[in-house]
């Protein structure tokens, strides 16, 4: 045989492809293709659609007649993926319980699929699910997708930063199907989908304090706030909450002054079971080591001593260093709202004394504080990038964007001072 007649292209049979037209309710003609393709046991089963991969009709035989030759091609190659009957709901619970994540992800993933996408998409058939119908899903959500535990509507929206985190989810498990050996879906309908865009979800809006608003809270929590400790550490540190609640007194080398932050703790909420505490890895899953100042070392010190004070297990080295009265992690949001109480606190004592008070601000905003201070301080980013443990620096910079400009206004009269403004 022939190079020429090996290229030669196979000769299709009767009634291995071919388009039909249909008449809708309302008169109008649509159409629809039908073609066979070879199973793996030799025999040949018979495909038939009335849409694209779109979800849209053919409404000319023309578009029906490309359509046909294009999935006959696919058969060809061998690149053609028989529609999954699975619902996408059905789909969705499947990759989730099969997800290697943390519990604490993977608890997540499960509740907005649980609240957010199965009420909406679940029925679909997991290949009828076009990108139309991922917008018209997000659409919803940022109307009325706030659902309670129940997965009851309450008539309120989602931000649209969350519309986008369900987005990301969405797009991880489609493409997983996608990937799949055999592959569920020929391609990630949520790829060509409109979520919220990046400056729609942007972080909620941060309000560190200056170094002067910190000193006079810090002032007030030393003879007033039995966690003035704390609240210290995490204000000269920039580490997250959940990092200062995993602590261990094994962590710190206070005679060198540094602390290695190693864990994190944070809550899990598994339907049925409500939530409970669990510690793991940190955000960027590494760890990292922070130096530590004088002051700070020696507060540490005289909060060892305090806790062991109270019981010897408290001071020994895998004891927390901020745990409760019984050395077990405290509740994360408990701890969260107990700031916002001190500070309520610290705010109406000082402006019964005449003392301007520092703003209102949130447990997180202390690490805000710590980086923003340090950036207009001068301290070089890829510094603060490190102690507040980012993944790289640019992270740092566009979050503190903010500084940018007190800081390079500050560089270039630094830069003028050392030229002695010769021009």
């Amino acid at each position: 045989m022939s190079s020429k007649d090996e290229k030669k292209p196979r000769r299709r049979s009767p009634g291995e492809g071919g388009v039909f037209e249909y008449k809708l309710a309302n008169g109008k003609t649509q159409f629809g293709i039908k073609f066979m393709v070879p199973q793996p046991d030799g025999t040949k089963k018979p495909v038939l659609r009335r849409r694209d991969d779109e979800g849209r009709p053919w409404t000319t035989r023309a578009a029906a007649q490309k359509a046909v030759r294009e999935a006959l091609s696919k058969v060809d190659k061998g690149e053609f993926i028989e529609p999954s009957k699975q619902t996408t709901g059905g789909y969705l619970d499947d990759w989730a319980n099969g997800l290697r994540k943390a519990d604490s992800t993977v608890a997540s993933y499960k509740k907005n699929i649980r609240l957010h996408l199965k009420p909406y998409i679940g029925s679909i058939p997991l290949a009828s699910l076009t990108s139309a119908k991922i917008t018209a899903l997000y659409v919803m959500l940022e109307k009325e997708g706030m659902r309670d535990g129940k997965g009851e509507l309450i008539g309120e929206g989602l931000s649209a930063r969350t519309v986008r985190y369900i987005h990301t989810i969405l797009r991880s498990a489609l493409q997983a199907a996608v990937d799949a050996e055999p592959a569920l879906l020929a391609k990630n309908s949520a790829d060509k989908a409109k979520p919220p865009t990046a400056k729609e979800a942007k972080a909620p809006e941060m309000h560190p304090w200056n170094d002067e608003q910190l000193r006079t809270f810090l002032d007030w929590s030393r003879q007033n706030s039995a966690l003035h400790s704390a609240w210290l550490v995490l204000a000269y540190t920039g580490i997250r909450r959940g990092e200062l609640l995993a602590l261990r007194w094994r962590d710190l080398d206070l005679d060198k002054g540094k602390m290695s932050v190693r864990r994190s703790v944070g809550l899990i909420r598994v339907k049925g079971e409500g939530k409970k505490i669990q510690e793991g890895t940190t955000k960027s899953c590494k760890a990292r080591v922070i130096d530590l100042d004088p002051a700070t070392v020696a507060l540490l010190r005289q909060h060892k001593k305090e806790r062991g004070g109270l019981a010897l297990k408290l001071a020994q080295g895998d004891a927390l260093v901020f745990g409760d009265h019984e050395g077990v992690w405290r509740h994360p949001e408990r701890f969260s709202r107990t700031f916002k109480e001190h500070l309520a606190r610290c705010r109406r004592e000082l402006a019964k004394q005449g003392i301007e008070p520092p703003p209102d601000i949130r447990l997180h905003d202390l690490r805000h504080t710590h980086a923003t201070i340090m950036l207009i301080a001068g301290v070089n980013p890829k510094i603060v990038s490190e102690r507040l443990g980012h993944s790289t620096v640019s992270i740092t910079l566009d979050i503190y964007s903010h500084c940018l400009p007190t800081i390079q206004r500050e560089a270039v009269e630094r830069f003028a001072a050392i030229m002695g403004g010769n021009g």
